[in-house]
């Protein structure tokens, strides 16, 4: 299991963040012929990772707007919100988590794999307080 972010800003302005959580999907907002290296993750991404929709503005921390499991892996073109994954999205909200300061920050990135320790512990707090065990 790994933990994703993906980024919902598309055009630098649009958050398209509901339209992920409504539809169940977690997407690209790229064409692969501009981003084939974000088209080619998410085809490594798998079945019972996790993805959480995520901002990250310079100085302001690590916001977070939803958080899932990715359902089923198979890719989904969708006309609005374009490439992506299945998703059961279980939290959502808007918590800001104060992550370390990285000097090189890959949360600007649109998607990539969450390795630090505090926001990955964060992230799941969450969805465990959700999920009734």
């Amino acid at each position: 299991m790994a933990i994703y972010g993906i980024g919902a800003y598309y055009n630098g302005t649009d958050d398209v963040s509901e339209e992920f959580v409504n539809k169940n999907l977690a997407c690209i907002g790229w064409d692969a012929s501009d981003a084939p290296t974000l088209h080619l993750m998410l085809r490594y991404i798998k079945v019972g990772d996790i993805i959480y929709i995520k901002s990250a503005p310079i100085g302001q921390g690590l916001r977070v707007k939803a958080i899932g499991i990715v359902a089923d892996n198979s890719i989904v073109i969708d006309p609005i919100i374009k490439t992506g994954i299945t998703m059961k999205w279980i939290w959502t909200g808007n918590d800001v988590i104060n992550v370390s300061d990285d000097k090189n920050n890959i949360r600007n990135n649109t998607l990539y794999e969450e390795l630090d320790i505090v926001a990955q512990k964060e992230i799941l707090s969450r969805l465990f307080k959700t999920v009734k065990m």
